[in-house]
């Protein structure tokens, strides 16, 4: 893509551009103007180019209490160009194609380190409304009140500010309508199947909830190689639109009669599938996913973020003669700056097929309209352009 270069007339002073406040809980963005500070030590500014809806905005856009806070900048999926660089940056520098991503990765503690995970210990993650190092805001209105951050993103807004452990360079010619997907949704749904679970050639899997998530779980499992995957949803709809994602087999939650979901699969599957992912957010589901994987190896992967407080029941019993693994997997157990570039790479080469998430692309202007699609279920990923 052809990016125009910061002049870098800007470095070091207060930017005024737009960015789209949540300004109460539920009420339509507004779009105004806003100051962005330079970068402190350790961040970059950053351009946003485009950036793509994710329900994690909606769901915090609703929210009344805490860790909800407005006038917040919601957005998190999203790429963009350094337009200028605090202190003691290493790895980017001014004109770098970035994506930024909420998980931190600075490279640097033991759990970024550590080949077992992905959980940064430098930098835990944390619904906060600042900066991380400082415990700052870089955004204020015009009257110089504070404007919060949200997951150390923030990309609803024509400049945002990030830490360096929050931002991976990336190469610039992956057209950035598709590139920013890999923020947050898709990358949680691949990784998942990839690192996470490590589904094998030939292995059975079954995803609940055949939204964004799942079907980029679907998509990565696809990937692996998987032979079936299974899926299971309310809506039998669901299931056209997942064999575009690599489903074979569909279950509809509510058509079981008698048997539960989790007898169901074990039917289908003759014991239990391989792997299990769960991707609504419910801990009903959670423990049909545990039921039906299969006994001695099966792994329940959790993806979908439930209330606060709500608890899971399992038996005792079942969990020491089961042999089964129940985890969960943030981002996708992907570290950012180096996974990322490789789920790029896969996308430029034809096996990563990033173009089916995307149904919608619209105007900046239009990003309430995007809202609405989302939340009436239209729509898997719209991407919102932020200039002309």
């Amino acid at each position: 893509m052809d990016i125009e270069k910061p002049s870098n007339k800007t470095a070091g002073k207060p930017i005024q551009c737009r960015a789209a406040i949540a300004t109460a809980p539920g009420e339509p963005l507004v779009i105004d103007e806003v100051i962005v500070d330079p970068p402190n030590s350790h961040e970059v500014r950053v351009r946003i180019i485009c950036t793509s809806l994710c329900h994690s905005d909606v769901t915090f856009w609703k929210m009344k209490d805490f860790p909800a806070v407005f006038p917040r900048i919601l957005g998190h999926e999203a790429i963009g160009v350094v337009e200028s660089v605090g202190e003691n940056v290493d790895g980017v520098v001014e004109g770098d194609v970035v994506i930024p991503h909420f998980l931190a990765d600075c490279t640097e503690c033991v759990g970024c380190r550590s080949k077992k995970g992905n959980l940064c210990s430098a930098f835990p993650f944390k619904i906060s409304p600042w900066m991380p190092r400082d415990q700052t805001s870089r955004f204020k209105d015009l009257r110089g009140e504070t404007i919060h951050h949200f997951v150390s993103v923030s990309s609803f807004s024509e400049y945002t500010v990030l830490d360096i452990a929050h931002v991976v360079k990336v190469d610039p010619t992956v057209p950035p309508n598709r590139a920013c997907l890999l923020s947050c949704g898709v990358s949680t749904g691949v990784g998942a199947a990839w690192r996470t679970a490590n589904v094998e050639v030939g292995s059975t899997v079954v995803i609940f909830g055949l939204g964004s998530i799942g079907l980029a779980v679907a998509e990565g499992a696809r990937l692996c190689g998987a032979t079936r995957i299974i899926g299971v949803d309310v809506i039998s709809e669901k299931f056209e639109i997942g064999k575009r994602f690599g489903v074979t087999e569909f279950v509809n939650s509510k058509n079981c009669g008698d048997k539960s979901v989790s007898q169901i699969i074990i039917d289908m599957t003759d014991g239990g599938a391989d792997y299990c992912f769960e991707c609504v957010g419910l801990a009903s589901l959670v423990q049909e996913a545990y039921a039906c994987c299969r006994k001695g190896w099966g792994k329940t992967i959790v993806l979908g973020v439930d209330q606060p407080g709500s608890q899971l029941s399992l038996s005792s019993f079942e969990v020491l003669h089961s042999g089964k693994i129940l985890m969960g997997s943030l981002f996708g157990g992907l570290k950012a700056k180096s996974d990322i570039p490789i789920l790029l790479k896969r996308y430029m080469d034809k096996e990563l097929e990033l173009d089916k998430f995307v149904t919608h692309e619209m105007k900046f202007e239009e990003i309430n309209s995007a809202f609405d699609l989302l939340i009436k279920g239209k729509c898997l990923r719209c991407v919102i352009w932020m200039g002309e």
